[in-house]
């Protein structure tokens, strides 16, 4: 028997009689990943000033370099001018790198050192000027009187924090109305500004810089934090360089460069290598003519997520915000993305002037970089 009731098919789907199928979960196309600062995790405490402020300190130099072009005989150039004369004291031995001779400083005139070439049965060999001098250790007379007092001054460092704003605003009908894949209008609002302002926020730690003149802001200059990579400055490599490794292509020989020039200039344990989707496909070909697979493997792996390296263990952070041309190299343990006291992300009610709801979400942020030194740059690599 024919069916001769009504069927959805015959009513159409444009009458107000049958009810929509739309799913409840709304799908976010925009990237709003903060990697970097997931690494980073959240600091143990907060800035209690819009200038932060922290101390640094490091030890005595107990290197130098050669600023002299005038040798002629290695058994007879007792003199020499170095760079900084005050790094050392009579008494201490030293050896250019790359030499097997040791030497002894039996004097200091401003910048100009005496010798004793050869010393303890080594062979004078030929210098040149810019070669780097190591200072192993000085030799103290017997019942001598105590050396000059040396030290290094403290240095204060500081960023400034930046302000992240955004506006919600909502009419008494769209807060009052039914919503496909929501119950609230405002809190679904909220949290989009607030994926946003993380967003930025990433952007801004990574690449922010601060105004030339009046940093710490006024009615008309907007305050603004430093970013890591305006922080950067001793080691910061660009291909082309001399010294670094040819190529403008990441290989695992401008890394591993960068990691030892670290190691030898700093205590600093680089434990995060922060890089885009380009970069991290170069990373990933390190090992690619090792790769090998059986027959039943149904598995294809292509991804390097940790370096391990004679210099450190090193996480691989893969973030959009990072140029396309650099890799970053830092020390997770001298960084802090820290909240102004009261002010980490919140949202703030404002009063309505009219038929709708609206607020501001608010957060004051800056980042505290310790040690430069620490930390590492390459710029200028291949993006394509």
């Amino acid at each position: 028997m024919a069916f001769t009731g009504k069927a959805t098919y015959s009513a159409g789907t444009t009458l107000p009689e049958l009810a929509e199928d739309v799913s409840d979960l709304i799908g976010i196309i925009s990237p709003y990943e903060t990697p970097l600062l997931d690494a980073l995790g959240d600091p143990m405490r907060e800035a209690t000033s819009t200038h932060h402020e922290w101390l640094e300190d490091e030890l005595l130099p107990n290197k130098d370099a050669i600023n002299d072009d005038t040798f002629t005989d290695p058994d007879v150039d007792t003199d020499f001018v170095v760079d900084h004369g005050s790094r050392f004291r009579v008494g201490d031995q030293i050896q250019v790198e790359g030499t097997e001779e040791l030497m002894l400083v039996t004097a200091i005139d401003s910048n100009t050192l005496t010798v004793v070439r050869g010393y303890a049965g080594t062979t004078a060999e030929d210098l040149a000027d810019n070669q780097v001098i190591n200072i192993l250790g000085n030799a103290a007379l017997e019942g001598a009187d105590k050396p000059g007092a040396r030290f290094t001054n403290r240095s204060r460092c500081g960023n400034y924090t930046q302000i992240f704003t955004a506006a919600v605003e909502v009419s008494g009908t769209d807060m009052a109305a039914s919503q496909l894949g929501l119950s609230d209008e405002m809190d679904y609002q909220k949290q989009e500004r607030l994926r946003e302002l993380l967003r930025d926020l990433e952007n801004t730690v990574i690449n922010g810089g601060q105004p030339a003149s009046s940093p710490e802001g006024s009615g008309s200059v907007r305050r603004s934090m430093k970013g890591v990579v305006q922080h950067l400055s001793t080691s910061v490599f660009h291909t082309g360089d001399s010294g670094f490794p040819t190529g403008n292509d990441l290989d695992e020989a401008k890394i591993n460069y960068v990691l030892r020039q670290i190691w030898e200039n700093s205590n600093g344990n680089v434990d995060l290598i922060v890089v885009g989707g380009f970069q991290k496909r170069k990373i990933n070909a390190f090992t690619a003519d090792s790769r090998s697979y059986a027959a039943g493997d149904t598995t294809f792996t292509d991804m390097i997520n940790i370096y391990e390296s004679d210099f450190g263990i090193c996480r691989i952070v893969t973030t959009r915000w990072m140029p396309q041309d650099a890799a970053l190299f830092l020390d997770s343990s001298r960084i802090n993305v820290l909240p102004l006291t009261g002010r980490s992300f919140h949202f703030k009610p404002l009063a309505s002037s009219g038929d709708y709801e609206c607020g501001e979400l608010i957060g004051e942020y800056t980042v505290e970089l310790k040690n430069e030194t620490a930390h590492g740059l390459i710029r200028d690599l291949s993006t394509s």
